[in-house]
């Protein structure tokens, strides 16, 4: 099940939030935990129990460093000795001793075995193997369907353990119940963000539910609801018309538009769950990070990564870069390079989310290098923010394309046509075919919405009766175009 479907508008969300306010407030949180596991099994009800059996071990896990921490000190050592210990500055000195940290380590690195064994099996063993049989041909090659969401909830299981580790046990949720809520909340389930156990633990016994944050929420689940159903899904229907389409006739302007209009469709369908799934939080008492702060204005690929997908950067500068000595120790370009290179890998198994995640870490390092070297300045004229954000942007599209195509022949092929390797060259007589006058209306609209507009809220009751009937005209405005419109992806799928 997906947000953007009249089964989740017109049925499980009414029917889940009617319900969950009639709760008593004690039993709310398991009929949250029902509610999401039906969602999730909605579509395929086996790899429920890939999702489960994940939530069980990472329990497992948190239950076993628990016991090693501070809570089973031996005697002779209180809770303030070992508050103060300092050992490693991860919060490890909590299990006292050194028998007792080298354990927890151990069961720490084997939570990190079975949550990337469970992503890997599931996600790249196909892959892998493919890969495997062009060097050894007589290798059979098992194709293993993925399960929606694993790459999300894998990580949030992962980075449960791994805080659970590092603060020596004291944040371990000893209910199984409240950690499967956590993991597999149907906001943020299927399509991120990825929220830290640390950020909504609180969420889950003291969170607070009134109409003013309800209504927040409604307004911002249907502006992404919006974003998605209407602007994803036309900048989509054009990127996959070009994309898709025949290569051998396509001039370069096609081809442009093409990694244009998929730039935009990628945007805006991300954020637009994020949104939605934000929203959700909100109509049910909790509240998300946010994900994307409008990255398409960055003025370099750096800040462009400061401003996608901010949770999942986070996550791999927590647990990942700074582990592996982030910019303090070690080789720090090394380290970047790894962390783009993962970056690529979590996003799907094909040799083109490999390269996106190189060819971002290339430039990032690029730029690393050269202001660390005295080699670029950092200048605030227009002149300067102008030539910075068209550098950013020409990266982006070109790494979209290696995202979206994935295949290198195809993508090879179709960046030699947007600089102009073909029979078409650059000439623009192909636009005409696809640039309609609501082609055309959809993408100002699709650019707009990516553009920060600041403005003052208006104050007073005619002002918010005027948003009200917006937000309700945009919702239904959804519901036409999702009934009228086949195409509809859901583009998660691959993550």
């Amino acid at each position: 099940m997906v947000f953007s479907t009249i089964v989740f508008l017109c049925m499980f969300l009414p029917i889940t939030i009617i319900l969950y306010y009639v709760m008593p407030k004690a039993l709310k949180n398991y009929f949250l935990l029902a509610a999401s596991l039906f969602f999730y099994a909605w579509g395929e009800p086996k790899y429920l129990l890939v999702m489960l059996f994940s939530i069980f071990c990472n329990y497992l896990f948190g239950i076993w460093l628990f016991r090693l921490g501070s809570r089973h000190m031996p005697s002779g050592m209180d809770a303030g000795m070992v508050e103060n210990a300092g050992t490693d500055g991860y919060g490890t000195d909590r299990y006292g001793t050194d028998r007792r940290r080298k354990k927890a380590k151990l069961v720490v690195t084997l939570a990190v075995i079975v949550n990337i064994g469970i992503l890997f099996v599931f996600k790249y063993m196909t892959f892998a193997m493919e890969n495997l049989q062009k060097l050894i041909p007589s290798l059979p090659v098992w194709q293993i369907a993925l399960p929606i969401g694993i790459s999300f909830y894998t990580f949030q299981g992962l980075s449960y353990v791994i805080d659970v580790y590092r603060d020596g046990g004291k944040s371990v949720q000893k209910n199984p119940c409240e950690l499967a809520l956590y993991i597999s909340m149907f906001p943020q389930l299927i399509a991120g963000p990825i929220v830290r156990y640390k950020d909504i633990a609180l969420q889950l016994d003291t969170r607070t539910h009134s109409t003013e944050k309800f209504a927040d929420g409604v307004t911002r689940f249907v502006t992404g609801l919006a974003k998605k159903a209407i602007l994803a899904n036309m900048t989509g229907a054009l990127a996959d018309s070009i994309m898709q389409g025949d290569f051998s006739v396509m001039s370069a302007s096609v081809a442009w538009l093409g990694a244009i209009a998929y730039t935009l469709q990628i945007y805006l369908d991300f954020s637009g769950y994020s949104d939605m799934a934000i929203g959700l939080g909100k109509m049910f008492g909790f509240t998300f990070l946010e994900n994307f702060d409008h990255p398409y204005i960055a003025t370099s690929v750096r800040e462009f990564w400061r401003r996608w997908h901010m949770s999942l950067s986070g996550w791999f500068r927590d647990y990942l870069y700074i582990p592996l000595g982030g910019s303090r120790s070690g080789n720090v370009y090394l380290n970047l390079l790894l962390v783009f290179l993962a970056t690529g890998i979590w996003h799907g198994a094909a040799w083109g989310f490999l390269l996106w995640g190189l060819w971002h870490g290339f430039f990032v390092l690029l730029e690393r290098f050269l202001v660390n070297h005295g080699k670029q300045k950092v200048r605030s004229g227009i002149a300067a923010k102008a030539f910075g954000w068209l550098y950013t942007m020409l990266v982006v599209v070109i790494g979209w394309v290696l995202f979206s195509l994935v295949q290198l022949d195809q993508v090879l092929t179709y960046l030699g046509i947007m600089f102009g390797k073909n029979a078409g060259g650059f000439h623009a007589y192909g636009l005409r075919y696809y640039l309609s006058n609501q082609t055309i209306f959809y993408l100002i609209v699709s650019v707009l919405v990516c553009i920060p507009w600041k403005w003052k809220k208006p104050e007073g009751l005619v002002f918010d009766v005027l948003q009200k009937i917006l937000i309700l005209g945009l919702l239904v405005l959804c519901f036409v175009f999702i009934i009228n419109s086949s195409y509809n992806p859901f583009i998660y799928f691959r993550f």
